[in-house]
């Protein structure tokens, strides 16, 4: 199957056909460079025959570059002209019947996906990221690991290790699920629109072995939550409202979990979370 890939003069006069304007609501921008999404594709290790999710997949730059490698996808997409287009963009460039399948849904509800995709691959919208993110790997244990394309300050704040003034709750969420890591920068000058911020690949695989069940998440959540809401105070003071609702009760939890009452949430690990959730 030879497919060939949008180029930025097919893109624009794709969005002009369908009256789309990129919007800053929907966080649209579109890639319009084609050695730009065979990039990702292949930081994302796609081969063919693997299944793949792609969200928001706009006019279809990356969609092809990803078909291209023989793999399958399912592209969930909110704009509903976008939906409806793709798959005839698809199929005039070279795509075997089959091989595509597009969900028009907000990819913050959805909560099943056909076929099961192992591989994320996707442009997130930069207003929601990680809340997708982390709807999807919530959602959907069968999705093994992933690369997508973030503003910069969000991919740095995923991949952040403990004991950075940029690693917060998104970091320790996200690290709740698997192993993160920073893996390329790209250029604004292959986006339409031209952003006015900064973009990178973030990588994740999920771990083999799940960290908890789902109780243990949301009390692990919750306590992460907590913690960072009042980032600069001790962590017995923090976490006080949620651990009996004084100073010295929390200090009883944190010591009980293994943790000094006298650290500060950006210090700990996802698993330091985890335990003062079950010490509760």
């Amino acid at each position: 199957m030879t497919v060939q890939l949008l180029g930025a003069a097919e893109i624009r006069a794709l969005a002009a056909d369908l009256d789309v304007t990129p919007t800053k609501k929907l966080g649209q921008n579109f890639v319009v460079d084609a050695n730009t999404v065979r990039k990702i594709v292949q930081v994302a290790r796609v081969t063919a025959g693997e299944h793949v999710v792609e969200v928001g997949p706009g006019l279809g730059s990356l969609t092809l570059a990803i078909l291209e490698t023989g793999a399958s996808v399912v592209a969930v997409e909110i704009d509903h002209r976008l939906a409806e287009r793709l798959p005839a963009t698809a199929r005039a460039h070279g795509v075997r019947d089959g091989m595509l399948r597009v969900v028009d849904a907000d990819a913050l509800r959805i909560q099943e996906l056909p076929g099961e995709p192992a591989v994320l691959v996707a442009n997130l919208p930069y207003n929601v990221s990680v809340p997708v993110l982390l709807h999807f790997l919530e959602h959907f244990p069968y999705l093994q690991r992933g690369v997508v394309m973030v503003q910069s300050e969000v991919g740095e704040r995923l991949a952040a290790a403990p004991g950075s003034k940029i690693y917060g709750a998104p970091s320790v969420k996200a690290a709740w699920y698997g192993r993160w890591r920073l893996a390329g920068t790209v250029s604004r000058q292959v986006f339409w629109p031209v952003p006015n911020v900064d973009s990178v690949l973030v990588g994740f695989e999920r771990d083999a072995e799940p960290r908890g069940d789902e109780a243990e998440r949301i009390a692990t959540f919750q306590i992460v939550d907590a913690a960072f809401q009042q980032r600069r105070k001790m962590l017995r003071q923090a976490l006080s409202p949620v651990l009996g609702g004084s100073t010295a009760a929390a200090s009883a939890v944190l010591e009980a979990a293994g943790v000094d009452p006298t650290e500060r949430g950006e210090q700990l690990t996802v698993d330091d979370f985890r335990r003062i959730a079950a010490a509760r």
